[in-house]
């Protein structure tokens, strides 16, 4: 069974400033570079493969964290993109903030909300959406006989874990995804993930 495992990207200005990211391409700040490179990923990252958003982000983590690797263990293949990993697009609310979108819409923006799964930003994606887009790149993963280290999003991990879990998003989920973690999943050959660890500490986090 395949392991795979997930890391949001570090910080950037607009995760600072509270601003929805979505596909902007936003660079990590020199904050989030900083906090990236106290990041230390389990001996195993080193043997896989590693793959990532295309969003500047995204990259940026993953080649910091990769220059980290042990010294003399196995080599991971180069780092791949896959643009299936790139954050839920957040459509018209792009670079708002989410209060500030609760407190203009009021009680349609709460019925949105509801939706869970079905949440969808005006011009934007749904996190079903988001799951639909995921799972086909889940399949490829389980298909190779290696373990995967992804660098992605928010949405993107949230979306995997409603799949694992069975979280409709219509509420809180069963276990807090914490930022600056690290996320483990075992796919079964059909690519359907389920949980084998959640907020893995990472050496500085």
């Amino acid at each position: 069974m395949t392991a795979l495992l997930l890391l949001r990207h570090g910080p950037t200005a607009w995760n600072e400033q509270g601003r929805l990211q979505g596909r902007s391409d936003q660079p990590l700040s020199a904050a989030g570079r900083a906090a990236v490179a106290t990041w230390r990923l389990p001996a195993e990252a080193a043997a896989a493969a590693w793959i990532c958003s295309p969003l500047k982000r995204a990259r940026e983590t993953a080649e910091i964290l990769r220059r980290r690797l042990p010294a003399g263990g196995p080599k991971s293949p180069a780092l791949g993109q896959d643009a299936r990993l790139i954050e839920a697009d957040w459509g018209d609310w792009e670079g708002q903030r989410l209060d500030d979108l609760r407190t203009a819409g009021g009680s349609a923006m709460a019925a949105n909300e509801a939706r869970g799964l079905d949440f969808r930003p005006p011009n934007g994606e749904s996190p079903r959406a988001v799951q639909k887009r995921v799972l086909p790149w889940l399949r490829e993963q389980a298909g190779e006989d290696r373990d995967v280290v992804a660098v992605t999003h928010k949405g993107v991990i949230r979306a995997i874990y409603a799949l694992a879990s069975g979280w409709d998003m219509r509420d809180r989920p069963p276990v807090k995804l914490k930022s600056a973690r690290a996320h483990r999943f075992a796919l079964a050959a059909d690519g359907r993930p389920s949980v084998a660890a959640l907020n893995i500490a990472l050496d500085g986090a």
